[in-house]
């Protein structure tokens, strides 16, 4: 882990304790996921206790405890997808991947997740990679989308 890189994130926000979230996002979207060591230094600046930095990582689903890939991937399970074949999609993801929801691949790569909204049920089914909305998805375009990342 870069330290100064969270420093920098920390700084940043004037070591806001009311930036709490703000810092822990940016953390996430630098290093993909939330190590200890840089809890230790949010806790140690920000003057905030563990246990509340610890309650935020865990309540929010945008946070992760464990390393994540360069690559995320959010497929929608909700009902809108699920009736327009996001469990086929689902299944073929994991047939490339290697991966079951909520697993990263030991590359670093990928990370795949399940949601159960993105909020675009009209594009159904619908998957999110690194914070792009792909729509109206089938089992063969998924995985062509998978190639455009190294």
């Amino acid at each position: 882990m870069d330290i100064k890189k969270v420093e920098k994130i920390i700084n940043d926000h004037d070591s806001e304790a009311s930036s709490l979230i703000q810092i822990m996002l940016d953390i996430q979207k630098e290093l993909h996921w939330l190590p200890p060591e840089a809890m230790d230094l949010v806790a140690e600046k920000l003057q905030v206790p563990m246990a509340r930095i610890q309650h935020t990582a865990t309540f929010y689903k945008a946070f992760s405890l464990v390393p994540k890939g360069r690559h995320e991937i959010n497929l929608c399970v909700g009902t809108a997808c699920h009736v327009r074949g996001a469990t086929r999609v689902l299944e073929v993801l994991q047939n490339t991947t290697g991966l079951e929801p909520g697993e990263t691949d030991p590359e670093m790569k990928f990370s795949l997740d399940t949601v159960n909204c993105l909020g675009c049920c009209a594009l159904g089914p619908v998957m999110e990679i690194d914070e792009q909305h792909l729509g109206r998805l089938d089992t063969g375009s998924a995985v062509d989308l998978l190639k455009n990342y190294d």
